[in-house]
């Protein structure tokens, strides 16, 4: 398992599925290569001081050493982006919600970062045209 370091490929897992919890959020993307998995960490400001970012970091990190490596999908990037709550929530019910993000059906989000695959067009419906009375 590899780390994800450059800020592309952690924009890239953003337009991926998603999976939520109340310590993180599990993003993740499929590769079309034959790479190893690649986990990524990040934890914004919003969530607090230098201190207790990288304490929610380092929890979130030891949550992926014990999970067993068989639960993620090979090929794929994985981004964790944790929230305020990985810093008061018991740690075995984090690894919990971990196990049960990598088993859930993905629900993919498109951000309008790039061309919808699915053909649709953002926004209102088109308006209809009326006579006048």
């Amino acid at each position: 398992m590899d780390r994800l370091r450059q800020r592309a490929d952690f924009l890239a897992v953003a337009n991926g599925a998603r999976a939520n919890s109340p310590a993180f959020v599990l993003q993740s993307r499929r590769r079309d290569d034959s790479g190893p998995i690649r986990i990524g960490f990040t934890v914004t400001k919003k969530n607090g001081n230098a201190p207790q970012r990288n304490r929610i970091r380092r929890r979130l990190r030891e949550l992926v050493k014990r999970l067993d490596p068989v639960s993620m999908q090979p090929h794929h990037d994985y981004v964790l982006v944790g929230r305020r709550d990985a810093l008061s929530r018991d740690f075995a019910t984090m690894l919990d919600d971990l196990r049960i993000a990598f088993t859930k059906p993905a629900r993919h989000t498109h951000k309008g970062r790039g061309p919808r695959t699915d053909g649709s067009r953002p926004g209102p419906a088109p308006a209809t045209s009326r006579k006048p009375d």
